[in-house]
């Protein structure tokens, strides 16, 4: 299959995969302007991301020495513990050592060079490249890395699959309001009918995602109905930065009364075999209506009759021209959950909580 709408890039996915590593500085080896939208959002995330600022003469002759001075100012700057150097494009193409400019520079840190650049095909690629370098470094397990390099293998397979790459073009939508859907599942609920809950989703999109469990909860205790809850968030599965996201959005849904009834993988185990364990929990509660949020193309054997919500524009009418016309777009998720800690509210669920309001007053 030829794709032609973008795709996500090696370099950023190997940038945000440090940033789960839960390094401090990650510089970027190359044209100052590469990956600045990414290293925008991982700033607010809390990860310092400087760049080496290459320019036309230093693809000629070299920049090392820049490089050395970037890593000797970032240790002056931010005297951090651990630097991540990140090759791109420019600094692949020209070959550059960056492991002698590391030794080089000399500094009290623990610093680790990730050789991949924008042409390595999946963006996966990036991210497996990022985990083997934190293991030749030391910085995980092998039996970790190992573990991460599979749920990677997958998650490119599934997008080939079922996701974005496995259409030649799709254009983008924002698809359809949330207020006729979302007053089915209000009805569903003041029925007393049987509403099942179910999220995959994907690191730190599971913030907004989790929503949809603190709606539902809010229309059930105020309306009637049985529900189950699904989701992705072992806590002691996944890279440090992910594993404290599940805690988060555990230990908030506890607050509020809150607890999975099923929990069925990490928030990095999205790609593997938590679809199917997802749907044999929802199997066995025989729901009336189910609601499946994140990554719904995980999901085995979906029914038009599911309820879909993705926060990917590209996903959303993959969806829809697949069939599933009760489909949802959240979209600009990622940016919302970018360095937050607590859950963030969706546009579905603001919806569910008005209409259950609406109907409490009408009685």
């Amino acid at each position: 299959m030829n794709t032609i709408h973008p795709r996500p890039n090696p370099i950023v996915a190997a940038m945000y995969t440090l940033r789960d590593l839960d390094v401090d500085v990650i510089i970027v080896h190359g044209p100052a302007g590469c990956g600045f939208m990414a290293s925008r959002m991982l700033e607010e995330a809390g990860i310092r991301v400087v760049t080496s600022a290459l320019v036309e003469n230093d693809l000629v002759f070299g920049g090392s020495e820049k490089l050395i001075r970037t890593i000797k100012e970032s240790y002056d700057r931010f005297h951090p513990k651990t630097i991540a150097v990140i090759g791109t494009c420019a600094s692949m193409i020209i070959g550059e050592e960056m492991k002698a400019s590391i030794r080089k520079a000399g500094v009290d840190s623990f610093v680790f060079p990730v050789d991949c650049h924008g042409c390595m095909g999946d963006n996966t690629a990036g991210a497996t490249m990022a985990i083997e370098s934190a293991r030749d470094a030391g910085l995980i397990s092998a039996d970790e890395a190992s573990r991460q390099i599979s749920n990677m293998r997958a998650a490119t397979e599934m997008e080939k699959k079922f996701g974005m790459a496995s259409r030649g073009y799709l254009s983008p939508t924002r698809g359809p309001t949330k207020m006729t859907i979302c007053r089915e599942i209000v009805s569903a609920l003041s029925e007393g009918k049987k509403v099942a809950v179910i999220m995959i989703a994907k690191k730190e999109l599971a913030y907004r995602f989790a929503d949809i469990f603190l709606a539902i909860d809010y229309a059930r205790r105020k309306l009637g109905g049985e529900t189950y809850f699904i989701a992705n968030l072992d806590k002691d599965k996944g890279l440090p930065r992910i594993r404290r996201y599940c805690n988060d959005i555990l230990n908030e849904l506890s607050e509020n009364d809150i607890s999975i009834d099923s929990v069925i993988g990490g928030l990095d185990e999205y790609a593997l075999s938590i679809g199917e364990k997802a749907k044999d929990s929802a199997d066995v509660f025989d729901a009336d209506l189910k609601i499946i949020v994140g990554m719904p193309h995980a999901y085995p054997e979906l029914s038009p009759n599911d309820i879909l919500i993705t926060d990917q524009p590209r996903q959303l009418a993959n969806l829809l021209n697949k069939g599933f016309e009760r489909s949802l777009g959240e979209i600009s998720s990622h940016s919302m959950v970018m360095g937050t800690d607590h859950i963030i509210s969706m546009e579905t669920g603001d919806t569910i909580r008005e209409l259950t309001d609406e109907t409490i007053s009408k009685v």
